[in-house]
């Protein structure tokens, strides 16, 4: 579960994370009273689960109370790629001298949790890892150990911190770790840690995903998901996702994907990604993991949910048989397309299918006496990912 801005904030300053004094408001005429509290002045910011808020014009600086409430009618309503803006959270001004990147997150790779830090904060942490690699450490944290004085140094020097904050950031990075691993989290990210004109390090920004599997002993979570109730497309598509019980993430891009097992959906969008930057920079929809004993049922109610996204203009199911096999997969495809034939929706947009693996044959064989006109198959997974990249393109 991703958390608001704000749950992230709260949860920060439980745990003694330096952060700034914040409130959040559902109308614009709240943001004067505020704005008072606040000293005046304040940072009015789009309260969506979702990046690129900044960009989008939701995140702006109120100079007085009566710029505030203009500021806060101006963000709430928006849509920020999807997400309609039903709260924003008005949060008091600090004097910016540097901006810096650090978070704590499950690295599923090597089975281990990773520290990442780096002086280069306050962009998208991805274009410095493609642009400038070496500006980000990374630095694996070993579970039983934790975040120790020295670990947390460790961390920060990597990073090159300057050597007169070393201090700070360290505390810092042992407090994230503590929001880490007492609220079982999967991730925590500032984005950006700041230090002041005054020299304080404060975490102006967080991000924070919990594990839901550990709900069980985090009772105080429940109000967390209880406050969750954002609107507009993409959220909606979200929800119909999580009430089918799949594993579902909106993404920015045009090739819808649908893989079983977690790893192997990361690899598809990998490999759709790099496919799609010969084919007009075309990217992936979404995350959908239909899980290792998927049922025809659940491949169905995947694909419905897929097509339903206004945004895709090609279809990736990209399965390896194993617990699911592939003739299920197979027959929920062709039952997706009757199911949805028969509800009047118009199906036109191309399914590109690669099945390997258990029963690998006979689903191919589903498919191929199907002959539905808007499904192609290609065996294997770099062509399917061309493929799909291609015809999205078009």
């Amino acid at each position: 579960m991703d958390l608001f801005e704000y749950q992230a904030r709260d949860i920060f300053a439980k745990h003694d994370v330096p952060v700034l004094a914040g409130e959040v408001i559902e109308t614009p005429e709240a943001a004067r009273e505020v704005t008072e509290r606040l000293g005046g002045r304040a940072v009015v910011k789009a309260q969506v689960k979702t990046g690129g808020r900044g960009k989008a014009g939701g995140v702006k600086l109120a100079s007085d109370p009566a710029d505030a409430v203009e500021k806060a009618g101006q963000i709430l309503g928006m849509d920020i790629k999807g997400h309609t803006v039903q709260r924003v959270m008005l949060a008091q001004t600090a004097d910016i001298a540097e901006e810096y990147y650090v978070s704590f997150l499950l690295d599923r790779t090597n089975r281990t949790f990773l520290a990442m830090a780096s002086v280069e904060g306050g962009v998208e942490i991805e274009e410095v890892a493609a642009t400038k690699p070496e500006a980000l450490a990374k630095i694996p944290v070993d579970a039983i150990e934790g975040v120790t004085e020295a670990k947390a140094r460790e961390i920060a020097e990597a990073a090159k911190f300057p050597a007169e904050l070393i201090d700070q950031i360290a505390n810092v990075l042992i407090k994230l770790w503590d929001v880490f691993i007492k609220e079982d989290a999967l991730l925590v990210e500032v984005n950006p840690l700041v230090k002041t004109g005054e020299g304080k390090v404060i975490a102006l920004d967080g991000k924070v995903s919990l594990d839901e599997n550990a709900d069980f002993r985090q009772p105080d979570h429940e109000a967390l998901e209880a406050a969750d109730n954002q609107s507009g497309a993409a959220a909606e598509l979200e929800a119909a996702a999580k009430a089918k019980g799949l594993n579902y993430v909106k993404l920015d891009g045009q090739v819808g994907i649908i893989g079983n097992g977690a790893g192997l959906v990361m690899s598809t969008l990998d490999v759709v990604a790099y496919a799609g930057e010969k084919h007009s920079n075309v990217k992936p929809a979404n995350f959908l993991d239909i899980g290792g004993g998927a049922s025809a049922e659940v491949m169905a109610n995947g694909l419905e949910i897929i097509l339903g996204d206004p945004d895709v203009k090609s279809v990736f199911v990209n399965v390896f048989g194993g617990i699911t096999a592939c003739d299920a997969v197979a027959n929920g495809i062709v039952q997706a397309m009757e199911l949805l034939k028969s509800k009047g929706e118009d199906v036109n947009k191309p399914l590109v299918v690669r099945l390997d693996g258990n029963n690998a044959e006979l689903g191919r064989k589903i498919l191929t006496d199907a002959a539905h006109p808007l499904v192609q198959q290609v065996d294997t997974m770099d062509g399917a990912a061309d493929k799909a990249a291609e015809l999205a393109a078009k």
